[in-house]
């Protein structure tokens, strides 16, 4: 079903849309590379701060009004209805891949790999869109570059860039179910293996540029997707994979979505045109709370029930990473359900 109304509704929303979930991740992610490249070698302990931060902030609960969007965006408010198609969503799709966690996960692991590179793609279309003007990603080989070039900034750069700390956190997540088992995913950071990501992954970027190009008349929005594919692409390679994901998952994937799911929201909406900035991200945190608590407490069930409980940061953070993987498949169906309603694809 399309959309019966504009995401963004007016130039002055898409500015200040732009203002608050575009322009600060440019600001953070050039910082964070600057900083790393003249630092050096991050100790690991300070790499796992935003992954952290994100636990309460951003990067967590920009998920938890997932119960609210699609009825917000069809001009309904939540009903005991819309709670229940939700939440059934969250049991089942969620529900099914703790299971494999549990059973499977090297597989689990793979998948959320591949999933997180999808959503991650994905999750960039609406902003490029609605946001920046990027009309030419209307073609649909034009969105499946998209998606594959920036799904891979985050999830094939670093295993490229740094193959043995990419191995680290699969061993960790892995090790939670069976630390045998993390031995099978060995022939990924092979160089030949690591060689054929780089190459094809430099083949997409060269080809959704030109791409891109091609196909517009606005160069201003094709500016804005280039640079953005470059600069993401660099800050990969010279930012270690956990800090970097987990500047990335607050400050570029997180924001975003926030703003989109604000903009859905017909008063926070018209607060945002109202310049109300603090009045709107109030009323996301009241929104996003309770589903973030409920997240919360799921976390410590699974902390009862993984065969080996983490006892350090690391494997706390694994941990976490894991509740995200499960959360981030009924997640994505979601999205996708709100991407066909705004008629982003």
């Amino acid at each position: 079903m399309t959309a019966t109304r504009i995401a963004v509704p007016s130039a002055r929303a898409r500015e200040i849309a732009a203002t608050y979930s575009i322009r600060p991740g440019w600001v953070v992610l050039a910082v964070v590379a600057i900083v790393a490249v003249l630092v050096g070698e991050v100790p690991r302990r300070y790499q796992y701060a935003p992954l952290v931060v994100s636990v309460l902030a951003i990067g967590l609960p920009h998920g938890a009004v997932d119960h609210l969007i699609i009825a917000r965006q069809r001009g309904e408010g939540l009903t005991v209805r819309w709670l229940g198609i939700v939440s059934g969503l969250y049991l089942l799709f969620g529900g099914a891949y703790g299971l494999v966690w549990f059973v499977f996960p090297v597989a689990a692991f793979v998948f959320f790999i591949l999933l997180t590179w999808f959503h991650w793609g994905q999750g960039e279309l609406y902003p490029l869109l609605d946001i920046v003007g990027a009309e030419y990603l209307r073609a649909p080989s034009q969105q499946a570059l998209t998606v594959l070039v920036r799904g891979g900034a985050p999830m094939a750069v670093p295993l490229v860039a740094f193959p043995g700390q990419y191995e680290f956190v699969a061993t960790s997540l892995v090790g939670l179910f069976d630390p045998a088992a993390a031995d099978a995913l060995g022939p990924a950071f092979t160089p030949r293996a690591r060689i054929a990501v780089g190459a094809l992954y430099g083949a997409a970027v060269l080809a959704t540029i030109g791409l891109g190009w091609l196909r517009t008349e606005d160069h201003g929005a094709w500016r804005v997707d280039a640079g953005e594919v470059v600069g993401l692409t660099a800050f990969f390679l010279v930012v270690p994979p956990i800090l970097a994901v987990g500047v990335y998952f607050c400050f570029w994937h997180s924001l975003r979505h926030i703003v989109r799911t604000v903009l859905v929201h017909d008063e926070s909406a018209a607060a945002v045109d109202r310049g109300e900035i603090p009045t709107v991200a109030g009323r996301f945190a009241l929104d996003a709370a309770p589903m973030t608590a409920g997240a919360l407490a799921l976390l410590g069930l699974l902390y009862l029930l993984v065969p080996r409980a983490p006892g350090e940061l690391s494997g706390l953070v694994a941990l976490y990473l894991v509740l995200i993987a499960v959360l981030t498949l009924p997640h994505v169906v979601i999205v996708s359900w709100l991407d066909r309603e705004q008629a982003v694809f």
